[in-house]
Parts: structure tokens; C-alpha cells; sequence
């Protein structure tokens, strides 16, 4: 089987600083894998690696066996980012935001057909927001928004699905409904990357994790990666000793 995302001693540098050094690991079809670090460890210049929005100074990755241009070309893969740089003001409906994630199928005259209607539909009624798809986006609270921007990047209809933070600054609800989400996306055989501070809630979500501090610390079961000794190494603690 073809590994749905596959990266291999990748190496990013900004000048003279080192964003990502040899980092590897590879994920299944059907998988949910949280991202672990801490700010400045890499997770933002991975997933835009995987994007393929900047360009290694080393190393491969694979989506699906695609470069990360062929796989963006296919739609094959979706990302929803920590935030939207968004006038929040503009005159466009929750359908109008999702119906976006749609742009790239749409033909030479950029005109939705019935497909694209039904997937849009489709998209705001799996993040919960049938009753609001018509209210203006600005309208929703913070929670609301980030559903929103994730039904977008599912009705592209995407294989792999890549989302930074997805749960920073949501309320509980917003959680627990984006989590069972992304565990059904999975279990239709998609595959899902995603970066999180909520360590305790994280084995709810990821089948397994990575442990990143610009490499790869840890790959494995999220029950071990966030045992208190493999976190330290990757945020600095030391856990030796009572204080």
C-alpha cells in the first residue's frame, strides 16, 4: 500500500537558521497522528513542506506516492491553518466560505455545478452547521468559524488532511465535535496530520503521534509519545528529580 504521506530526511533552513534537520516518518491510509512540539520546533515549516509551500534544502516528501505539486493539483490534500487572514466584515455566508474549497474542480467558467453544491451542503452538515449556512461569517463565534474552515477544506474532498492547531481558542463542544470528525474522516480512509497543545485530550484524537524538535524525536502510539519522559525531551523539562 502506498504510504498516504511519506517524508524522508527532510531539511529546511532559513539563512543560517535550521528549521528542520533529517526529519522522518511516514503515515498510513485510515490514520489520525497528532504533532507534538513546542513553538519554534518545526511543525509550521513541516506542514508547508508537505504543502509543498517552501522548498526543502534536503530530504523528499511524498502525498500518495505524488510530489507535494502534483498532489495540491489532484486536490488530494487539504489544510486548514491555526488562523484566517480574513475581513471578518465582508459580505459572504458560511456556504460562500466552504463553497471555495471547491474553486480548484470548478470548470473554465468557475460556475458551481450540482456536485459542487451537494459537497458544500455535504461538508456544512458534517462540521454542524446546516443552520448556519447561510448567516454572514462574522457572525459566528470562534468556535463556529474554525468548523467553518475545516468544512471548506473537506469539500474539497481531500485524501489527507493537514490542520495546524485546529483546536486553539474553541470552546469544548467545538472539540469534542472536530474530534469525531476527524476520527470518521479517518475511518473512511483518509488521513489526518495534526498539531496540538492539548496533550491530555490528544490520545482521544491521534492514533499516533510524532515528537518533533526539528527532527524527529518519536514516532509511535500516542499513549507513549506524551509519557512525561519523551515529552521532556522535547520541550526541554527535566523530569529527574522532585523540586
Amino acid at each position: 500500500m502506498t504510504p498516504a504521506l511519506d517524508v524522508r530526511g527532510l531539511r529546511v533552513r532559513y539563512g543560517t537558521v535550521t528549521a528542520l534537520e533529517d526529519a522522518s516518518f511516514t503515515l498510513e491510509p485510515g490514520r489520525v497522528c497528532g504533532l507534538v512540539g513546542m513553538n519554534g520546533s518545526g511543525k509550521s515549516t513541516l506542514f508547508k513542506s508537505v504543502l509543498g509551500l517552501v522548498r526543502p534544502d534536503g530530504g523528499t516528501v511524498r502525498i500518495l506516492g505524488d510530489s507535494p505539486a502534483a498532489a495540491r493539483r489532484h486536490r488530494a490534500v487539504g489544510y486548514v491553518p491555526q488562523s484566517e487572514e480574513v475581513d471578518w466584515t465582508f459580505p459572504v455566508s458560511v456556504r460562500d466560505v466552504v463553497m471555495t474549497g471547491r474553486y480548484g474542480r470548478l470548470g473554465p467558467t468557475r460556475r458551481p455545478r450540482r456536485d459542487d453544491h451537494a459537497a458544500v451542503a455535504d461538508a456544512v452538515e458534517r462540521v454542524g452547521l446546516a443552520d448556519l449556512a447561510d448567516r454572514q461569517i462574522g457572525n459566528l463565534s470562534g468556535g463556529q468559524r474554525k468548523r467553518a474552515f475545516v468544512a471548506r477544506a473537506l469539500a474539497q474532498a481531500p485524501q489527507v488532511l493537514l490542520l495546524d492547531e485546529p483546536f486553539a481558542g474553541v470552546d469544548r463542544r467545538t472539540e469534542e465535535a472536530l474530534t469525531v470528525l476527524l476520527r470518521a474522516f479517518a475511518a473512511d480512509g483518509g488521513t489526518v496530520l495534526v498539531s496540538s497543545h492539548d496533550l491530555a485530550r490528544l490520545p482521544e484524537l491521534a492514533d499516533e503521534s510524532v515528537l518533533l524538535r526539528r527532527t524527529v524525536l518519536l514516532h509511535g502510539p500516542t499513549t507513549d509519545v506524551v509519557r512525561p519522559e519523551n515529552l521532556a525531551r522535547a520541550f526541554g523539562l527535566d523530569v529527574g528529580e522532585d523540586r
